[in-house]
């Protein structure tokens, strides 16, 4: 039953995924979370690691879309900071975000990856629509209001699978090393 919240990878930061994996993975497009893995949740401006990483990925042909349950608003705003396509309103874990995705661009599902720093939302939707996904580390070890329990839930799932899932390990890319080995 748990296992409908692990990722296909682990990786620490969004940053640490490189045009070179995703060729390698088959993946042409990404889908990733705004607050706290493409950006820190408090803070509308992206760094400028977040720009150059966007900037490798264009270079690359592979799309980047923000999906996000967050408000239209919101999302708009970083979205045209970064200059990028955006689904807000994704009711993650739900499955609408995604199939509006597979709807509104030209990859078919085995061509995604759903990038996340929450299992609960990110990972389990991603699950759910039949992508593969990276769980990332979230930027900040704060969190909105409306997070904070999603994260006291997280943890011990999160524990769960580790304990009884010995890939659940944190890697440095999605092909790579352990981390801590």
């Amino acid at each position: 039953m748990l296992s409908s919240f692990k990722p296909t990878w682990m990786v620490e930061s969004i940053y640490q995924i490189t045009p070179e994996q995703l060729k390698k993975a088959n993946i042409k497009a990404i889908l990733t979370d705004l607050d706290n893995t493409l950006i820190a949740w408090n803070n509308p401006e992206a760094t400028e690691e977040t720009i150059r990483w966007i900037k490798l990925m264009k270079k690359n042909d592979i799309k980047v879309i923000i999906l996000s349950n967050n408000s239209n608003k919101r999302v708009k705003r970083v979205a045209s900071i970064l200059e990028l396509d955006f689904i807000p309103n994704a009711l993650k874990p739900l499955t609408i975000g995604f199939k509006k995705a597979i709807k509104e661009y030209s990859f078919p599902r085995e061509e995604w990856l759903m990038v996340g720093d929450q299992i609960i939302t990110d990972i389990k939707g991603a699950n759910n629509a039949g992508f593969k996904s990276v769980l990332v580390k979230p930027i900040l070890d704060s969190d909105a209001w409306n997070t904070r329990l999603n994260r006291f839930v997280e943890l011990k799932i999160m524990n769960y699978l580790i304990k009884n899932d010995s890939e659940m390990k944190w890697r440095d890319t999605i092909h790579g090393r352990r981390i801590n080995e």
